[in-house]
């Protein structure tokens, strides 16, 4: 029975057994893709890009097998974008960059963008030159007062650093005589409005105590009276004191000594010393004991009856007044 059994599959099964292939079972291979012509600029959406991949996709088509493939699977082609439409062509003149230096002929680059060139009929706007920003002007002086202007007036021709004491800067005074001459002297022609009659040559420190004294004291001992000038009888020279001689250097021999011997007023009178002490002549020759170190006149040693003696010499005890 169990003989029986298996001749009888067996001979049913015949038949298929028949049909089954030699080889193992293959894939059916891909066919052979050319390369895409290049694809106008009306064609659809290309593939891979986002219209293809938002457009319905068909189901595909399977390509009839070719007797004549080997099996093998082709290579895929290589997707190339769409080409640069003609209005973004190259501009004319353009250098070509590092990466277009060889391009290749399949692969079309962009050129930068380049601003819309100015018209022709477009006139250039002239650069305005440089404006110089002017100076600021200086401010004018305020006019000069009357008070300012006599101040003014009045310390033209000054010496000594008063404007009341009007004269000349002379040069230094030199002497072969030991202890005379004058280290700064100067020329004197009047104080304090009082002309001298004739230019004293001394020093500042005497020229300042003479005018002193013509102002504090000669003016006010003859009250509304006005001095006008002073008759000077001596005033630089180098000699002995009285013209002694061997004596000592007189103070005249150092440009500190002047003598004065008559005043003269606005009334044309003339004040001498000589004959006519009077009270007013007097009293101005008292007013100069301190102004000077040292006063001589008249009744003080015989050697000064006809002028009066002024000179700017310090002695220990005080001023020396005769």
């Amino acid at each position: 029975m169990w003989r029986w059994g298996a001749a009888t599959v067996l001979a049913l099964t015949a038949p298929a057994w028949a049909d089954i292939p030699l080889s193992s079972l293959r894939p059916v291979p891909r066919p052979q893709i050319e390369a895409a012509p290049p694809i106008p600029e009306d064609a659809g959406p290309v593939a891979g890009s986002a219209e293809s991949r938002s457009a319905p996709q068909s189901a595909p088509q399977s390509a009839p097998r070719s007797a004549s493939q080997s099996g093998a699977m082709p290579p895929p082609t290589t997707l190339r974008p769409r080409p640069r439409p003609a209005s973004l062509a190259a501009v004319p003149g353009a250098a070509p960059s590092a990466a277009t230096a060889q391009p290749d002929a399949s692969i079309r680059r962009l050129s930068s963008v380049r601003p819309t060139p100015r018209p022709a009929g477009l006139a250039v706007a002239p650069v305005p030159p440089e404006v110089e920003v002017a100076a600021a002007p200086e401010p004018k002086p305020k006019p000069e007062t009357r008070a300012e202007r006599r101040k003014r007036t009045s310390r033209q021709g000054s010496v000594c650093g008063e404007a009341s004491i009007k004269g000349d800067d002379i040069p230094r005074i030199s002497s072969k005589v030991s202890g005379c001459g004058i280290a700064e002297p100067v020329r004197v022609t009047s104080v304090s409005g009082v002309r001298l009659s004739q230019p004293a040559t001394l020093d500042c420190d005497t020229a300042r105590a003479l005018n002193r004294w013509v102002e504090t004291g000669l003016q006010p001992a003859f009250g509304r009276t006005k001095v006008v000038e002073l008759q000077v009888a001596a005033h630089y020279i180098c000699r002995s004191r009285n013209n002694i001689k061997g004596g000592k250097i007189s103070e005249h021999g150092r440009g500190k000594a002047i003598d004065i011997a008559a005043v003269t007023l606005e009334n044309g009178k003339t004040m001498a010393v000589l004959g006519g002490f009077g009270k007013e002549l007097r009293r101005a020759y008292k007013a100069g004991c301190g102004i000077f170190g040292t006063t001589l006149g008249p009744g003080s040693d015989g050697f000064h009856e006809d002028h009066m003696h002024f000179d700017t010499a310090s002695h220990r005890s005080g001023p020396y007044c005769r």
